[in-house]
C-alpha cells in the first residue's frame, strides 16, 4: 500500500464523515481468529562505515490515530530524554515528538519528507518521527514470533515480536515501553500512588496469572501487585500462558482439586506473539479442566470492536491499561462474584 494511501487510511479511522472506509476497518477488525493489522514503517539509519541501513518496524493499527508529515516543533528546555525533540500543535493539541531513530540509539540519515505517525494507547497520545511509512499488513498472530535475547539487545529491550513479511523482517515495538521511558520520574510517582490505592485486602489468598508480551509491563504490574501482598505468575504471550495452564491444570487433578484452588484469575493483555489474549481466553473457556477460571483482559487499545470481541471470547471483565486500582478492584468483584471468594 503507498505511504499516501496509508496516510488516508489510518487518518479515516478518526474521521466520522468517511462511513464506508470505516466500515472496512472494523470488518478487518471484527475478524475472528488470532488477528491483527499492523503498520509497518522504516527507519534510514546511517552506519558507521558510511553505508546506510533500512530498518523495518511496525505497530497495531488500532493504536494509530493518524500519519502526516513533519510539523513545525517548538523544542522543550526541560526534556527528561534526548529523543524528545519538542512539541507541536495539532489542531489545537500539543503533543510531544519522539525521535524514534534517536530513541533506539540509531543515527538517521538525513530525510527531506519523513513521517510522523500519531499514536493513542493506554489514554496518552504521542507522535513518532520515522524516515517513511510502506504499508499495512493483516496478519495472523501466530506469525508473530518472540524476540531473542539478541533482538532485544539491538534495540533497548524494546521489541515484543518478530514478523517475517516478504523479503525483510519486521520488528514490532513496545509503544508502551518507549513511552514510559520519556519520563522516568513521572512513572515512579505513578508506582507510588498506585500502590496507595490497591485493595490488599487478604491480597496473599490470590494467585494470578499475569500475561504481556511486553517485558517492561509485565514486570511493572508483577511488581506492583506482589508489593501489594498478590502471589503473581507471569507468562510473556498466549501460548506461553496456556502452557502454564495446562501444567497447573494436571496438578490440580492430580490432587483432586479444581483449577481454582491454583489459580485463582487470568489478567491478559490482547496483543501478543504467537497467540492473542482473545485467543487465549477462547480456549479457557472451551477446556472442561479451565473453563471455571476468571478471565480479565487488561489492554491500551480497549476499542468498543475489541471490547466485543472479548465479550465473544468469554472475557469476564476488560479494562484499559494502565489503571492497576481499577484493575485490582474489579478483578476482586470478578472473583467473588465467580468463585464466592
Amino acid at each position: 500500500m503507498p505511504s499516501d494511501h496509508v496516510e488516508r487510511y489510518a487518518f479515516a479511522r478518526q474521521a466520522s464523515h468517511c462511513e464506508g472506509i470505516m466500515s472496512q476497518v472494523n470488518i478487518l477488525l471484527e475478524s475472528d481468529g488470532n488477528e491483527l493489522e499492523i503498520i509497518e514503517f522504516y527507519i534510514e539509519e546511517q552506519l558507521s562505515n558510511g553505508k546506510s541501513y533500512c530498518g523495518y518496524y511496525a505497530m497495531n493499527v488500532a493504536k494509530v490515530l493518524e500519519i502526516i508529515r513533519m510539523p513545525e516543533v517548538t523544542s522543550v528546555p526541560s526534556k527528561h530524554d534526548k529523543a524528545v525533540l519538542g512539541t507541536f500543535n495539532l489542531r489545537g493539541r500539543v503533543l510531544p515528538l519522539v525521535d524514534l531513530a534517536k530513541w533506539l540509539g540509531k543515527a538517521a540519515v538525513p530525510n527531506d519528507a519523513p513521517k510522523v505517525i500519531v499514536s493513542e494507547f493506554s489514554g496518552i497520545v504521542t507522535a513518532f518521527l520515522v524516515s517513511g511509512v510502506t504499508r499495512i499488513h493483516r496478519i495472523n498472530w501466530n506469525q508473530v514470533e518472540p524476540p531473542g535475547q539478541h533482538v532485544q539487545s539491538y534495540s533497548r529491550d524494546s521489541i515484543t515480536g518478530v514478523v517475517r513479511i516478504d523479503e525483510h523482517i519486521l520488528f514490532i515495538l513496545d509503544m508502551e515501553k518507549i513511552v514510559s521511558s520519556m519520563d522516568p520520574q513521572h512513572a515512579n510517582n505513578q508506582l507510588q500512588a498506585t500502590l496507595m490505592q490497591i485493595d490488599t485486602v487478604d491480597a496473599h489468598n490470590f494467585h494470578l496469572l499475569v500475561v504481556d508480551d511486553s517485558t517492561s509491563l509485565r514486570n511493572l504490574i508483577k511488581d506492583t501487585l506482589e508489593k501489594a501482598g498478590y502471589q503473581v505468575t507471569t507468562a510473556s504471550n498466549g501460548k506461553a500462558a496456556w502452557d502454564c495452564l495446562q501444567k497447573l491444570k494436571a496438578q490440580a487433578q492430580e490432587e483432586g482439586l479444581p483449577i481454582t484452588e491454583k489459580l485463582h484469575i487470568v489478567i491478559s493483555d490482547i496483543e501478543m506473539p504467537e497467540m492473542d489474549g482473545h485467543t487465549l481466553t477462547k480456549l479457557i473457556r472451551e477446556d472442561s479442566g479451565l473453563q471455571k477460571l476468571p478471565v480479565v483482559l487488561f489492554s491500551s487499545i480497549m476499542t468498543d470492536v475489541l471490547r466485543r470481541k472479548g465479550q465473544s471470547a468469554g472475557a469476564d471483565d476488560q479494562i484499559s491499561k494502565p489503571d492497576l486500582p481499577g484493575l485490582t478492584k474489579r478483578m476482586r468483584a470478578v472473583i467473588a462474584a465467580k468463585l464466592g471468594k
